[in-house]
């Protein structure tokens, strides 16, 4: 992984200059790396597998690479809505969250560097959080007391990254 090729504009991500090293090819590795994960899940994979057909999973691939594109590297490839599919799954849980973003954390540990694995996973824990509430909007739950999950929460049951840490 090379790194974005020149010229392109600087972005700029919590005050801080985005490296160098963040590029497609790592985006692409982190989100195939971590749908092979998802699929191979005793929670998650069904999941999935029950409303992705199989012949469907490589432009849904597609779909979240140009989502995480458009997240980290401000590129405009993803028009979707992501929300509304989340919002049909009647059985998704804060445990379903917890696993999801452990398997990330992992993923982004084995695929990226220290820094860019804690950016990827920070915006992992802010959309799920953004989820959780507007699932429980949708349900008509009171979210007043919803918390958002913490790398702390994923450390529970989560396979330590790197050196021992969880990202």
């Amino acid at each position: 992984m090379r790194g974005r090729s020149a010229p392109e504009r600087t972005v700029i991500i919590d005050g801080k200059p985005l490296p160098e090293v963040l590029d497609e090819a790592m985006i692409r590795a982190v989100v195939h790396g971590f749908y092979d994960r998802i699929r191979a899940d005793q929670l998650l994979g069904p999941v999935f597998t029950s409303r992705i057909a199989a012949d469907d999973w490589p432009r849904h691939l597609e779909r979240m690479c140009d989502f995480w594109s458009a997240t980290l590297l401000r590129t405009s490839r993803y028009q979707g809505r992501p929300l509304p599919p989340h919002l049909a799954i009647p059985e998704l849980e804060k445990r379903h969250f917890e696993r999801w973003l452990q398997l990330f954390a992992e993923t982004v540990g084995a695929f990226c560097p220290k820094e860019i694995a804690a950016l990827f996973l920070d915006r992992a824990l802010r959309i799920a959080h953004s989820f959780r509430l507007a699932i429980g909007f949708h349900r008509g739950e009171d979210t007043t007391g919803l918390c958002p999950i913490a790398r702390t929460d994923l450390a529970r049951t989560a396979k330590h990254v790197g050196n021992g840490e969880l990202l």
